[in-house]
């Protein structure tokens, strides 16, 4: 978030996997839910990180403005936005204020709850309306729901969303090696354990999420970065992370967030410890 104030936070609600007995028919598919309301202070925009999941936010009070920080035409407000996997940050402009719901689908979600891969979605920036009209009425009943009732009216409408119809998931064997490669296992490991070549190995991948093996590795990587910055030096972040050195985690931070890890640290760091939000 590029700016010089320290945010007002009021957490409104958030699940983790297995810690919300309601939420556990949805726990292979949603991997977070946070509802927030933010007072920045002052408007700015706020980075939006590359990750292993699909971004799905709806916003309240005002649409969300966003758009990809290289492809100024992809800008545009939106009442929902669902982000498929990238390996560029995202810009979101605000006026000071935010508050809304934001989900982190994993790759099954995506099949589960929008009827698709999510190679379908890779690289994109979409509206429920493109992915799932069928939700189309979430944001209009957010609109009007007490915001102690966000997380659970989300939880309910996806929940009945599911008993619809038969869910169909990704092959076990692309789970399994999407887990993995998420993790950091190198793309020969993750092949030979699930009995495929690279390239098999690659062409199962992309289908399935639209990134290479190599790239869901690295935005694993990049991952598991962003929780532990702030909590260790830089150095045995780049370590523990597999990182060549400090320099290699530098170079990767500019590329995928658009600023090194200093600078996220300076701008976001304290935002996301008064979210909770520091290691996801």
């Amino acid at each position: 978030m590029l700016r010089h104030h320290h945010p007002t936070i009021r957490l409104l609600g958030a699940f983790r996997k297995g810690y919300v007995a309601g939420m556990r028919a949805l726990a292979p598919y949603v991997a977070s839910v946070v509802a927030y309301d933010v007072d920045l202070g002052a408007p700015g925009v706020h980075r939006g990180l590359p990750s292993t999941t699909v971004t799905f936010v709806l916003p309240v009070g005002d649409p969300l403005d966003v758009g990809w920080r290289d492809r100024p035409e992809s800008r545009s407000a939106r009442w929902s936005t669902v982000s498929g996997l990238h390996a560029r940050p995202a810009e979101i402009h605000h006026d000071g204020h935010q508050a809304g719901l934001q989900l982190a689908l994993t790759t099954a979600g995506t099949r589960a709850l929008f009827g698709m891969p999510a190679a379908a979605l890779a690289g994109d920036l979409l509206e429920l309306d493109d992915v799932a009209p069928w939700l189309r009425d979430l944001p209009a009943r957010l609109h009007e729901a007490p915001p102690s009732t966000w997380v659970d009216l989300v939880q309910r409408s996806l929940v009945a969303q599911l008993a619809r119809h038969d869910v169909i998931g990704p092959r076990a064997e692309v789970g399994r090696a999407l887990a993995r490669l998420t993790r950091g296992a190198s793309v020969q490991a993750v092949a030979d354990e699930v009995g495929y070549s690279r390239r098999h190995l690659g062409n199962l991948v992309r289908a399935e999420c639209g990134l290479t093996p190599k790239e869901v590795q690295r935005l694993g990587r990049f991952s598991s970065s962003r929780a532990l910055l702030g909590r260790l030096p830089l150095a045995d972040v780049a370590h523990r992370c597999g990182y060549a050195d400090q320099s290699h985690l530098t170079r990767e931070w500019v590329a995928l967030a658009g600023c090194p890890p200093s600078t996220w640290l300076r701008e976001e760091f304290p935002f996301l410890q008064d979210t909770g939000a520091a290691g996801g």
